[in-house]
C-alpha cells in the first residue's frame, strides 16, 4: 500500500488553520480520498491537559500565587503530546494511505515556546532539539496574516481568553513565522496570504496539495 502525505497548516492565532484545516479535509472527502483532520494539541490525554492549561483551568503554585507552567514545563508538554499523537494517530493512519492534515505541528513548538522563552539562538535550538525526532510533514502551508486583522478575527470569534492571545505575544509570534522557513531548511514549505477572502485562500491551499499529489494546476 503506497503511504498516505502529510499535510499541516501552520499560522497565529486567527490565521484560519482550524478552518482550512476543514475546508481541505472536506474537499478531499469529495474527491473520494481518505482523510484524518487532527489538530495539537492532541485530543490525546496529555493534549487534553495542554488546553486545560491554555484556557487557565490547570495551574501550578507560584511566589505569588496559582501560575501557568514555564514555558519550559510547556515545550516539554507539547513535545510529549506530539510523539503521543505521531504514535497513535499520525503514523497508523500514513500507514493505512490516508492523507492526514494538521491543524498546527512542531513550527508552532518552535515559534510559540521560543518567543516566550527569549527569542534567543540557544531557546531556539532547544526548542528544535526536543522536537528532532518527530515525523517531517510532506507538505506545510504557513497562513499569513496581519497582527491587526488576526487580533480582530479573534475578537469576532468569541470564547474565554487563552494563555497565549495577548496581543502584543501574537505580534511576536508573527514576526518568527515570517522567518520560519530558515529554521526548517529543506522541507516543504510555502506561506499563503490568509487575509483574503477564505474561498481565494482555500484556492491557495488545494492547488499546493494537487501539486504535492503529482496533479496539474
Amino acid at each position: 500500500m503506497i503511504e498516505g502525505l502529510f499535510v499541516v497548516l501552520e499560522g497565529v492565532d486567527g490565521a484560519g488553520t482550524t478552518t482550512h484545516t476543514r475546508l481541505l479535509a472536506n474537499a478531499l472527502k469529495e474527491r473520494g480520498l481518505p482523510v484524518h483532520s487532527t489538530r495539537e494539541p492532541s485530543d490525546g490525554p496529555i493534549g487534553v491537559q495542554i488546553r486545560q492549561i491554555l484556557t487557565g483551568r490547570l495551574v501550578v503554585p507560584g511566589l505569588h500565587g496559582p501560575r501557568p507552567p514555564s514555558w519550559t514545563t510547556m515545550a516539554l508538554l507539547f513535545a510529549a503530546d506530539r510523539v503521543d499523537h505521531i504514535e497513535s494517530s499520525i503514523v497508523p493512519n500514513l500507514m493505512d494511505g490516508v492523507t492526514v492534515i494538521s491543524d498546527r505541528y512542531y513550527h508552532s513548538s518552535v515559534a510559540y515556546q521560543s518567543v516566550t522563552g527569549g527569542d534567543d539562538d540557544e531557546t531556539i535550538a532547544w526548542v528544535k532539539e526536543i522536537n528532532k525526532h518527530a515525523r517531517k510533514p510532506d507538505l506545510t502551508m504557513v497562513l499569513d496574516i496581519s497582527p491587526e486583522a488576526s487580533a480582530k478575527r479573534r475578537i469576532d470569534r468569541g470564547g474565554g481568553h487563552e494563555m497565549f492571545d495577548d496581543n502584543d505575544l501574537q505580534k511576536q509570534i508573527g514576526a518568527f513565522y515570517d522567518r520560519i522557513d530558515a529554521h526548517f531548511p529543506g522541507e516543504n514549505l510555502v506561506h499563503i496570504d490568509s487575509a483574503r477572502p477564505i474561498a481565494d485562500v482555500h484556492q491557495d491551499v488545494m492547488g499546493h496539495v494537487r501539486r504535492l499529489r503529482g496533479e496539474k494546476v
